[in-house]
C-alpha cells in the first residue's frame, strides 16, 4: 500500500483528501507517510462534503484519492456516491469525465472487536448501487500496486476496498 501510495504521490495531478490524512490517526494514515505534505488535505468528519469536494476537484484537472478510514464513514457520503458520482457520465452524456479514486476499508477486528458498526463489508451491495465506477476489493496484497495503477489510469472513478486486519497481518 505504502508503494502504490507513494507512486500516486508522485504523479502531478493526485492529491489527497479525508480524515487522518495529513495527521496521524488510522493504518491508513501509516501509508501516507512518503507523500509530500503539499498532496494531503485534512478534512473534518463531514464525510458527504468531502465526497463532493472530492467530485469538483476532478472536474478541475485533479486525480483525487478520497480517504474513509471505514466503511461506516463512507456510507455518509452514499448521497453523493451513489446519485452524482455514479451518475454524472449519464446526466452529462459523457462529457465529464471524473478520474477519482475512493479509498476505504472493512474495519480491523483484531487483536480488538471495535463493534459491528465499524466491520461492515458493503462492497457487493455498492457493485448493485454503483454500476458506473468500478469497484475493486483486495483480498491479498498481490492486487494492491495493479489495481491502484489501473484505477489511476482510468477516466472512471474507483472504489478500493482494504482489509483492516490485513494492514498487520499480510
Amino acid at each position: 500500500l505504502k508503494r502504490a501510495m507513494t507512486w500516486l504521490g508522485e504523479k502531478p495531478d493526485t492529491i489527497f483528501l479525508g480524515q487522518a490524512v495529513a495527521v496521524p490517526g488510522t493504518a491508513i494514515s501509516n501509508t501516507l507517510k512518503d507523500i509530500d505534505e503539499k498532496k494531503l488535505i485534512e478534512f473534518p468528519v463531514n464525510e458527504d462534503m468531502q465526497m463532493g469536494v472530492s467530485i469538483g476537484m476532478s472536474f478541475n484537472g485533479y486525480h483525487p484519492i478520497s480517504i474513509y478510514p471505514r466503511w461506516n464513514f463512507l456510507l455518509l457520503a452514499t448521497n453523493q456516491l451513489v446519485n452524482h458520482l455514479d451518475k454524472i457520465s449519464l446526466m452529462s452524456d459523457n462529457p465529464y469525465k471524473t478520474p477519482l479514486i475512493i479509498r476505504t476499508a472493512i474495519g480491523s477486528e483484531r487483536p480488538l472487536h471495535p463493534q459491528h458498526q465499524h466491520v461492515g463489508d458493503y462492497t457487493n451491495i455498492f457493485k448493485q448501487m454503483c454500476p458506473n465506477i468500478d469497484i475493486y476489493r483486495l483480498d491479498e496484497p498481490e492486487q494492491i500496486f495493479d489495481t491502484y495503477l489501473r484505477a489511476y489510469e482510468s477516466k472512471k472513478p474507483s472504489l478500493i476496498i482494504e482489509w483492516g486486519d490485513f494492514y498487520n497481518e499480510k
